[in-house]
């Protein structure tokens, strides 16, 4: 591809992208596809000969196009929102033209100063105080593990990266049963295995641990001989919002000398509203905290913020410097790649940064807002309907339902309502199980959802619930 046909394929996709996201409410959010109909229209094996971009292009509409799920329609309320504001898919093209390996300050000055300066923008934004550095990292995942490395390292003394766990204390780590999957891969990767992340019962509305147990568990924990090396907070579970008393468990984790991670992936973006920081009140005593703004914020996937409270911490347990990565004669220097588990590192700071300066915080805050109330709207217009109970009442804009039919088994119902929900097209919803019953998730955060959009969602369940009772 010559620089004409670059310029003339970039100008096409563009227009094309531009044209997508105008049509999207005219199609289906899910695609109707059965498994392996994608994979039987390619070509088995590799071409031996370049070909024309009209080809491949059209190749794309035609068998790719088809079988995508459309995370940026807005009656996407499926799992949580990926968003990608228009803003940032812009910025994504200038990203991708430069391709740049952001690893040092010295391969991209401009990335790594333009990161701590976002970074603190949002921790501005957040309302954390002074004192929290932070990192931009690919996903939440990635920070929980770069979080339970640290909190290792720290109990060991950091002796765990040099002479590994074997010979070593049994470590535990405590949390709900509300956090995401990802702490559980943490804890994997991380060498602490399964049977040591200690699961805290729960109570209240939200879900909360039991900070009475917590403490309890730390303390039997050192009289048997384990090592206790931190505490993960869930503030807005992925299940049904589950959130911890943040303030309660780091005064526990204060009180045992343990590192203190709090993941709020999803709800942390709200917190850009003052009136809605008292879910995670405390969090200002977290060691580490991530959110991301390529959930509700509109920064276009891969884009998690970990704040950290000494990141010096985070260095001696991640950072490698051999000689071809050490940049001589600049002192005082922030070399992301020593703050992340990968070494290749994208530059995610410019859409967010573009998009912080095209919408502005009152924007953002605005969208939110309106997803909370029109989610808390659709939760008492459900309650107020024949057979639907409201099972997780809402946290932010998730909750989860149910619908009940007389004479029916209400797990497979549910998982057949929903099922049909979606093969109808017209809104995405997925189900979880709360307190071992199938209930079906509902969540406003598509970045362009309008509250009509949240309208034909009560008209499809209603109505779909009604045909299949």
């Amino acid at each position: 591809m010559n620089s004409d046909e670059f310029r003339e394929w970039s100008l096409h996709a563009a227009e094309w992208g531009a044209d997508y996201r105008s049509t999207l409410r005219e199609r289906p959010v899910r695609p109707l596809v059965e498994p392996g109909e994608i994979s039987r229209s390619i070509d088995v094996s590799p071409p031996e000969h370049g070909e024309r971009m009209q080809a491949i292009f059209a190749d794309f509409e035609q068998k790719i196009l088809p079988g995508m799920t459309h995370w940026q329609h807005p009656r996407f309320f499926a799992y949580f929102p990926a968003n990608a504001a228009p803003v940032s898919v812009v910025a994504e093209y200038l990203v991708s033209a430069m391709a740049a390996q952001c690893m040092l300050w010295q391969t991209s000055p401009a990335a790594t100063e333009l990161e701590t300066r976002v970074v603190d923008w949002m921790r501005q934004a957040l309302g954390l105080p002074e004192g929290f550095s932070g990192v931009m990292q690919d996903s939440a995942s990635s920070a929980t593990l770069a979080a339970v490395l640290t909190m290792r390292e720290r109990a060991l003394d950091w002796q765990g990266n040099k002479k590994g766990l074997q010979g070593q204390p049994i470590l535990r780590v405590y949390s709900s049963d509300q956090v995401h999957t990802s702490i559980d891969r943490a804890i994997w990767v991380s060498g602490v295995g399964e049977d040591n992340l200690v699961r805290i019962p729960v109570a209240g509305r939200f879900r909360a641990m039991d900070v009475i147990a917590l403490e309890a568990a730390i303390v039997a924990d050192r009289e048997n001989g384990m090592l206790p090396a931190g505490i993960i907070a869930s503030v807005g579970g992925t299940s049904t919002g589950g959130t911890d008393d943040v303030a309660g468990v780091a005064a526990v984790a204060k009180r045992h000398g343990l590192h203190l991670h709090v993941d709020a992936a999803w709800a942390g973006s709200a917190m850009i509203c003052p009136e809605f920081r008292h879910f995670w009140a405390g969090a200002e005593h977290a060691d580490s905290i991530v959110f991301n703004p390529h959930k509700w914020l509109g920064a276009q996937f891969d884009c998690s913020v970990q704040f950290i409270r000494q990141p010096e911490d985070l260095v001696r347990t991640l950072a490698i410097k051999p000689e071809f990565l050490r940049t001589h004669g600049r002192d005082g220097i922030i070399n992301y790649s020593e703050w992340s588990v990968p070494l290749g590192r994208r530059f995610r700071a410019l859409k967010l940064w573009f998009l912080l300066r095209a919408h502005g915080l009152e924007n953002l805050r605005t969208m939110i807002r309106n997803h909370v109330a029109w989610s808390e709207g659709l939760a008492e217009r459900l309650a107020g309907e024949p057979d639907f109970e409201i099972v997780s009442e809402p946290m932010l804009s998730l909750f989860s339902f149910r619908h009940l039919v007389a004479g029916t088994d209400s797990g497979q119902h549910n998982l057949r309502l929903v099922n049909a929900i979606n093969d109808d097209g017209r809104i995405y919803l997925t189900q979880t199980r709360v307190d071992g019953q199938v209930a079906i998730r509902f969540q406003v955060g598509q970045f362009e959802t309008t509250a009509a959009d949240v309208d034909i969602a009560f008209e499809v369940i209603t109505e779909i619930a009604r045909r299949l009772a």
